[in-house]
């Protein structure tokens, strides 16, 4: 039995023989290995098509900007996995990423949609971007919804990664209607909640990877791209310097059995 259309059994990705390995239409060891740095390769192979000067420089600030959160929730189930099972590195890495949702990791693209979203409600109605966030969020403001890419517990006066991506992003001339967008929710935040909000990493980074050209429906694999990397060196040093049962303990003697 079959389950959707599968009409077109192609793949436009890779392919190989005896001899050669062809990506996205280049052969990976004349053409991509010692000509091509992993995030050229990574947008090669996501999109088809090499990336722009501003692109990768774009590209590798966002995965630098998230690659290491200290001991967040992902961090600590992938270290007492290792701690549990020191031969399964992969399997450690896999624990810090299938958290990945609307709070963690996912975040981004929920606001790059929310954002999409906005851009094409606000064309389709012939309205400004300013008119199109403050109905958005005053809507928003009444059903008790939080706002995507705004407010982080911590950074409360602004999040200085976020300022810094929207920075580059300027300064190489390469702001669009998302970031324009982003700005105009900005600015109706205080109207609609009765306080501001600063822009979070996770608005900045689909408003900047949108407007940089990146696709919408593969948002979420750059925070688990970037986030991967910050796992592997985690789990590395939780290999010579292990706190993964310590973390254990203390979770343990926190919570208060209380008979229920």
């Amino acid at each position: 039995m079959r389950i959707g259309k599968q009409d077109n059994p192609y793949t436009a990705i890779s392919t190989s023989d005896a001899h050669s390995i062809t990506i996205r239409g280049k052969d990976l060891c004349s053409e991509l290995i010692g000509h091509m740095g992993f995030t050229d390769f990574f947008f090669l192979l996501l999109t088809g098509k090499q990336a722009t000067e501003n692109q990768r420089y774009l590209v590798d600030a966002v995965l630098l900007s998230i690659a290491e959160h200290g001991l967040v929730p992902s961090v600590q189930a992938a270290r007492m996995t290792l701690a549990a099972a020191p031969e399964a590195l992969q399997g450690a890495v896999a624990a810090g990423l299938l958290g990945c949702g609307s709070v963690v990791l996912g975040s981004t693209e929920a606001c790059g949609r929310f954002l999409s979203g906005l851009i094409d409600d606000a064309r389709k109605r012939g309205i400004s971007f300013d008119a199109a966030a403050q109905e958005t969020l005053a809507a928003m403001a009444a059903a008790k919804k939080q706002v995507p890419g705004f407010g982080h517990p911590q950074h409360s006066g602004g999040d200085p990664r976020a300022a810094r991506l929207l920075e580059l992003a300027a300064e190489r001339g390469a702001e669009g209607d998302h970031i324009r967008m982003l700005r105009a929710i900005e600015k109706a935040i205080p109207g609609a909640l009765g306080r501001s909000l600063p822009i979070n990493v996770s608005g900045a980074i689909p408003a900047v990877m949108l407007d940089a050209g990146f696709p919408l429906a593969a948002l979420k694999g750059i925070p688990i791209l970037a986030r991967t990397a910050g796992l592997i060196a985690h789990l590395n040093e939780e290999a010579s310097r292990p706190i993964g049962f310590l973390m254990s303990h203390h979770a343990a003697q926190s919570i208060q059995y209380d008979g229920l």
